[in-house]
């Protein structure tokens, strides 16, 4: 799953993250579409039936939908349908079976707006669901180079960063974790991910690095201002806009 996320993140116009609603009664399937769509810093939530979908589309507003054709109640047309009353522009993206060419045809004449055939790659469908939500213009991806969290701003291409109007200087391994931070905003990181992503080396009892790094990262972008690095007891750290 390492290459899922090496793309510009897509986010709500607002910042916020976007929304998915998966649709699919293999309990295995609906996890590993969760957990990948998770990866990209998207918020997931799901259902195993038509019914459901539909009345979790009501609750949950999703900004795109992943729903399989074949459910044990009501179908995924009928789905579509009772979905597009009452959020009519949410793209969808059909799950079909591989021989079923005429549920592909039924699923876009019925104002599906892509499908892809099981089995699949997760990073195609990862892909079909970002290029959706680009031409729905329900998504923003991140402008030019910069990286942008409240007042905190990280240019990946010039190394700058600036919180609000005051230059932060950073080295090069300070920097590179305020960028997965920033590339993952309001999403818990654990001692083990950053290690992993930052040193690039397994998780073996080396946490009071991260723990070091992350207290030079306060020093330097906390202190004085609202804070935005905090410490999630017993799971990792989220950075967040500061209040």
């Amino acid at each position: 799953m390492s290459t899922m996320n090496e793309a510009a993140p897509l986010r709500r116009a607002d910042g916020s993250a976007i929304r998915v609603l998966v649709v699919d009664d293999e309990s295995t399937l609906a996890d590993l579409l969760s957990l990948a769509l998770r990866y990209e810093g998207w918020e997931v939530r799901t259902a195993a039936d038509g019914s459901s979908a539909v009345r979790a589309a009501r609750e949950f507003r999703p900004d795109a939908v992943v729903l399989d054709v074949m459910l044990p109640d009501l179908d995924g047309l009928e789905v579509l349908r009772r979905m597009r009353s009452d959020t009519p522009d949410v793209p969808v993206l059909f799950l079909t079976a591989r021989d079923a060419v005429e549920d592909r045809v039924a699923g876009l004449t019925a104002g599906g707006d892509d499908y892809v055939t099981k089995p699949f790659s997760l990073e195609e469908l990862v892909a079909r669901l970002r290029g959706l939500l680009r031409r729905s213009g329900m998504a923003a991806a991140r402008q030019g180079s910069e990286l942008v969290v409240g007042d905190l701003v990280l240019d990946e291409d010039s190394h700058e960063v600036r919180r609000g109007d005051d230059l932060v200087e950073l080295t090069a391994t300070e920097f590179e974790l305020l960028r997965y931070l920033m590339r993952n905003p309001k999403r818990v990181l654990s001692k083990p991910q950053i290690l992993d992503r930052v040193w690039h080396y397994d998780f073996g009892g080396q946490s009071n690095v991260v723990e070091l790094y992350v207290s030079y990262l306060r020093k330097k972008i906390d202190t004085g201002r609202p804070p935005m690095i905090h410490t999630v007891r017993g799971a990792g750290y989220v950075l967040k806009p500061g209040v």
